[in-house]
């Protein structure tokens, strides 16, 4: 659990009711259910619109990854290449073929039937790498539909609040509800603008940065099978690879 992603939301709404209140207002004048379905389903319609299918659904199956992100255990990544690379120093690279059908990730998996079956190592960082690039911009494109949607939620803050002041027009013959009206109609601005830059934008960002830690990872692993392939000594291998990170 990403418990700072947990104390950001509880800020967030500490910021924007709290604030509310405090200026004077009450929570319950932040209730709109007009604004929320301008701002709310406006962004999503635009994200529709923006996003291709396999992206959408992408995205979405990532989001969760905001409060509990995958683990991405360098130390334990590390720990399981140089055990790899013991096994092939003392029984050849055949030897790693026990490992292959226990590994349960994809990419590890395919890495190490290559080494396997033999392949140069050229051939090997080639295969993989493009399919790590392959990998890291679907994965990428995933993360920034959560950006796109914080662009168009200001804006669409701002049609609801254009919407909410005609119909305040509407009603100037009365000045007994011009005042509810005008307020209600700013409702839609602040629901844009605070799902942008205290959700939609953030979460984007830390699912970018998710990404590129766990793109880290699997470009280190490269470099391990590499190592392999070549027949490097473990302990250098393990050198090697603990200089991919710092803390």
């Amino acid at each position: 659990m990403d418990f700072l992603s947990v104390i950001a939301v509880v800020l967030a709404l500490v910021a924007v009711i709290g604030g509310a209140i405090l200026k004077g207002s009450t929570a319950g004048a932040l209730v709109s259910s007009a604004a929320f379905v301008i701002v709310v389903l406006g962004t999503f319609a635009a994200s529709l619109m923006q996003t291709r299918l396999p992206t959408l659904l992408r995205a979405w199956s990532i989001i969760h990854w905001v409060f509990k992100p995958p683990a991405n255990d360098a130390n334990a990544m590390i720990e399981k290449i140089v055990e790899w690379s013991n096994i092939a120093r003392k029984q050849g690279l055949l030897g790693l073929e026990s490992a292959v059908e226990q590994e349960k990730d994809p990419f590890l998996k395919k890495g190490l039937q290559s080494l396997v079956d033999g392949g140069e190592p050229d051939a090997i960082r080639s295969s993989m790498e493009i399919e790590l690039d392959t990998m890291e911009h679907f994965d990428t494109q995933a993360a920034k539909v959560f950006e796109g949607m914080g662009i168009y939620s200001p804006t669409l803050g701002i049609i609801g609040a254009v919407m909410g002041l005609m119909a305040v027009m509407e009603h100037l013959a009365d000045p007994s509800k011009l005042g509810a009206g005008i307020a209600a109609a700013f409702v839609s601005t602040v629901y844009g603008i605070s799902f942008a830059n205290l959700f939609l934008l953030p979460m984007s960002n830390k699912l970018k940065s998710i990404l590129h830690d766990q793109f880290q990872v699997r470009t280190m692993v490269i470099e391990g099978i590499i190592a392999i392939a070549q027949g490097e000594n473990p302990r250098n291998i393990e050198s090697k690879l603990k200089g991919y990170f710092h803390h």
